[in-house]
């Protein structure tokens, strides 16, 4: 009996599948284990991390003052919660790196060109998002909410209060300045040109205030603070979004 008569023609299909499933689940694991070894590592300085966290908002509280926990478990859990979101951020290099891996295989040498500058700067810019966030907009908005209150009123926040609203902007500006990142990549891509994206600058200025409205407390400062710093990146990755164009343009002629 001929043993190639035996083979089944979809084992060949499903191999690559069952091993990109695998790499998949490999890598997962691993950007799961870095978390949890950065987590492990801060949990000791959890205390540490939400004082210098609340240090915008502390300094701004009137003298006798200070920020309290409503509810019995707020004392651990909010320091906790912060130092999970810290661990996440902190490993945050290395789980792009993780998905970088794992599609990078899958590209031509001429988009892993550009594909490794954006993935670098995409790491760059969230981290400055945040640290725009907690030195340019945490004390202007903390002053404006520590000033506001009638008089009379004792300002007093709540810990876990304070940290949704910490971790709200923290993920509104991170994203917020991955904006000339995703503008490039949709040039890139071919699904729209510098020219059309500059044309629609109206809409896009209006859509901007809208996010940072949805996305912000409900106060003009803020949503101000967010608006204004998304167009000005987004005019930035329309200027080098016309870089990457003309280049696409010499690749294919």
């Amino acid at each position: 009996m001929n043993d190639t008569a035996d083979h089944n023609p979809q084992q060949d299909d499903t191999q690559p599948l069952v091993a990109h499933l695998t790499e998949l689940r490999d890598r997962l694991l691993r950007c799961i284990l870095a978390i949890l070894v950065v987590f492990f590592s801060l949990f000791y300085f959890a205390n540490d991390i939400y004082y210098f966290v609340s240090e915008p908002l502390r300094s701004l509280l009137p003298e006798g003052t200070s920020m309290i926990a409503t509810e019995i478990a707020s004392p651990f859990l909010t320091p906790f919660k912060l130092t999970m979101v810290a661990s996440v951020i902190v490993a945050m290099p290395f789980l792009l790196y993780q998905i970088w891996s794992f599609i990078a295989p899958g590209m031509y040498q001429s988009e892993k060109r550009i594909a490794i500058p954006l993935l670098i700067s995409s790491i760059v810019l969230f981290y400055a998002g945040l640290a725009f966030a907690y030195y340019v907009v945490f004390p202007l908005v903390f002053g404006f909410f520590s000033t506001i209150g009638p008089e009379g009123v004792n300002y007093t926040p709540d810990i876990a209060r304070f940290l949704d609203m910490v971790l709200k902007l923290f993920f509104a500006f991170g994203i917020a300045f991955e904006i000339p990142i995703a503008t490039v990549l949709v040039i890139w891509a071919g699904i729209t040109t510098p020219q059309a994206l500059a044309e629609k600058r109206p809409y896009i200025i209006v859509g901007c205030f809208i996010f940072g409205m949805l996305l912000t407390p409900p106060d003009i400062i803020s949503q101000a603070l967010l608006a204004i710093p998304m167009w000005c990146l987004f005019e930035l990755g329309v200027f080098f979004g016309r870089f990457v164009s003309a280049r696409k343009d010499t690749e294919n002629p």
